[in-house]
């Protein structure tokens, strides 16, 4: 007999927040006992199950078969999880997430898909398609300065395979080593976020100088590129 996929998921969830709310109160007593390490261990273990809990949340309204149900879920995602696009005044396409990306091997990067690939959609919807050939694609993640004693993770350790292929349906040529180069780099801002940037090849000098003074809630981005 098959499953029925509302109660297997339904079961999943429930099983992800017991335990969730029982490592959220041990998480408390070790904070509260000055055990910050282990305080950090047990909250990057949380971590992957609250993102699981998550995708299970926004699978559940779609598993009950009402109409117009994964419409609806999106526009949930949509309002909750902003995603800003655009062109940078110097004409490049940028994209900004509201958080880190997760390491690799840790967690699952299911729901950068479900963010960012209706986000790109949307914006690119009525648009002329808009083509770099030969670029770098760049990632800024930003650090929230208000925890500058963090340890930042190495960038070859983020997980932006998912990302890097969206990006690339949209707006590159392709995303292969002849055709596009990758540069990460690292920094302070006002919040927790990643940037990306996807610069033609002859800007790459022009866009490491300007970051240099990028303001901390990020750069302003325009509905369409400018006009060289």
């Amino acid at each position: 007999m098959k499953k029925n996929k509302f109660l297997l998921t339904l079961s999943q969830t429930e099983e992800y927040l017991y335990s969730s709310y029982e490592m959220t109160k041990q998480l408390r007593e070790l904070y509260e006992r000055g055990e910050k390490e282990n305080a950090f261990r047990l909250a990057f273990t949380l971590q992957p199950i609250t993102e699981r809990i998550a995708l299970l949340g926004r699978a559940l309204p779609t598993y009950t078969a009402y109409p117009k149900a994964h419409f609806m879920v999106n526009k949930v995602i949509e309002n909750s999880v902003p995603v800003d696009i655009g062109f940078t005044k110097e004409g490049w396409f940028s994209v900004r997430l509201p958080m880190l990306l997760p390491k690799k091997d840790k967690g699952t990067t299911d729901y950068i898909r479900q963010i960012l690939y209706p986000a790109m959609q949307k914006f690119f919807s009525g648009k002329e398609p808009w083509r770099c050939n030969r670029s770098v694609l760049i990632y800024r993640h930003v650090y929230d300065e208000g925890d500058m004693g963090r340890r930042q993770i190495d960038h070859d350790n983020f997980d932006v395979n998912m990302v890097s292929d969206i990006i690339a349906l949209y707006v590159l040529r392709d995303d292969c080593p002849s055709v596009c180069s990758h540069f990460h780099c690292s920094a302070f801002g006002d919040s927790d976020r990643t940037e990306i940037y996807v610069v033609p090849e002859e800007d790459f000098i022009l866009w490491l100088e300007a970051e240099k003074t990028m303001p901390k809630r990020g750069v302003t981005l325009y509905e369409n590129a400018s006009k060289k």
